[in-house]
């Protein structure tokens, strides 16, 4: 059933009603008379919340954060991830020549399972918009950012902020060209140069490379896997600011299934990402499924 904010905040103040009462003493700091308590003049122990306590809490902030960034609804929670992740293969029709034969990195778009969740994975770098950072923190809501150094290379500080609340940076290329129009070393240079800018910059050689525009060849995925790379994830569905897009013809999301959108903002959009990120929490609330974060089933 779907909740507005407003019912949910309401649901926060019946769950404080019936939650567990306190037990023993009311704890005030310097009380005596029990075995084990501190000295006359020193404060006890901080008595630590109990479970409930702390769940209502959460629920009050998430009530807060989504009213705060005009949502309809509070953002699902996805599950744990699994503890046997899915085998990833290409995608019917996606594969290359010998795919399997050389182990070259698949090409999907939607990751095996029976979880209602989808992953939200955002191109390019261009738009760097410290309100986005904010929203995504505070909503929790995970996301993997796929980065082109000609575009992220004036401010690599903003996305060591995203790597920092738990986000994924991974590989876009170095400068975003059309790959199947490059020879298999100038595909390399572009794949592997930016392994070494990810690397430099925020400490790690992904293993995940989106070919930009989801266009690519054998060559690509060949260059790629000598780059280190090992899954090569395109989309299902692409939201922007004021529609979705869709891959299949039913128009509708599927369990697993990879979303794209773009770090973009008022200069090629009619709105800024807070608005992209609102269309996009919107739905896939309305239609109940949570964020997942893609690496977590890689």
């Amino acid at each position: 059933m779907r909740c507005s904010v407003a019912v949910l905040a309401a649901a926060a103040v019946l769950t404080r009603c019936s939650g567990p009462g306190s037990s023993g003493s009311s704890g005030s700091s310097g009380s005596s008379g029990s075995s084990g308590s501190a000295p006359a003049g020193q404060g006890g122990p901080a008595k630590a919340p109990d479970a409930a306590s702390a769940r209502l809490a959460e629920q009050r902030r998430m009530v807060a954060a989504a009213r705060k960034w005009r949502l309809d609804q509070v953002p699902l929670t996805a599950p744990a991830p699994p503890k046997v992740k899915p085998r990833i293969t290409a995608r019917a029709g996606f594969e290359v020549d010998h795919q399997e034969d050389e182990n070259l990195p698949p090409v999907f778009t939607t990751v095996p399972t029976d979880k209602k969740i989808v992953f939200l994975t955002i191109d390019d770098g261009a738009e760097k918009d410290p309100r986005f950072l904010s929203m995504m923190r505070e909503l929790k809501v995970p996301y993997t950012a796929f980065l082109s150094d000609y575009l992220v290379k004036d401010d690599y500080g903003y996305f060591r902020k995203s790597q920092a609340y738990g986000n994924t940076l991974d590989n876009h290329t170095l400068t975003h060209p059309y790959l199947p129009g490059l020879s298999y070393e100038q595909q390399r240079q572009e794949i592997c140069g930016m392994q070494d800018v990810m690397e430099k910059q925020y400490g790690k050689r992904p293993e995940v490379l989106r070919p930009p525009y989801g266009d690519y060849n054998q060559d690509t995925l060949r260059a790629a896997k000598s780059c280190g790379i090992k899954y090569a994830p395109i989309w299902n569905e692409e939201v922007f600011v004021d529609h979705w897009e869709y891959r299949e013809d039913d128009r509708r999301l599927r369990k697993g299934d990879i979303v794209l959108t773009h770090f973009r903002g008022p200069d090629e959009w009619d709105g800024t990402m807070v608005d992209d990120m609102r269309r996009f929490l919107n739905k896939v609330t309305r239609e109940g499924y949570a964020v997942a974060r893609l690496e977590d089933y890689l």
